[in-house]
C-alpha cells in the first residue's frame, strides 16, 4: 500500500463516519477506473466499512475497526 492510497482510504472512512451513506452515493463518489487506486475495495477488505441493509436501502457504515483506524490517525477523538 502506498502512502497516497492509505491517505485516501483514511479520507473515505472519515467521510463515511460523519454519517452512514447510501451505497450508490459511495460508489458514485469513490469509484475509479484506475486499477491501482482501489480505495473502496481497500476500505472494505481491511474491514473499515461495511454495507448494511436499512429501511432506506443499502447503506455504508464504519465498523469498529474503521473507528479505531480513524482514532489511530487523529481523525476522531
Amino acid at each position: 500500500m502506498t502512502d497516497t492510497t492509505d491517505a485516501l482510504v483514511l479520507d473515505l472512512v472519515e467521510w463515511i463516519a460523519r454519517e452512514p451513506r447510501p451505497y450508490a452515493e459511495v460508489i458514485e463518489t469513490w469509484r475509479t477506473s484506475c486499477p491501482r487506486l482501489t480505495i473502496w475495495e481497500d476500505a472494505v477488505d481491511r474491514g473499515y466499512v461495511v454495507r448494511r441493509p436499512t429501511v432506506e436501502g443499502l447503506r455504508v457504515m464504519v465498523t469498529e475497526s474503521g473507528e479505531r483506524f480513524l482514532r489511530e490517525h487523529g481523525r476522531i477523538g
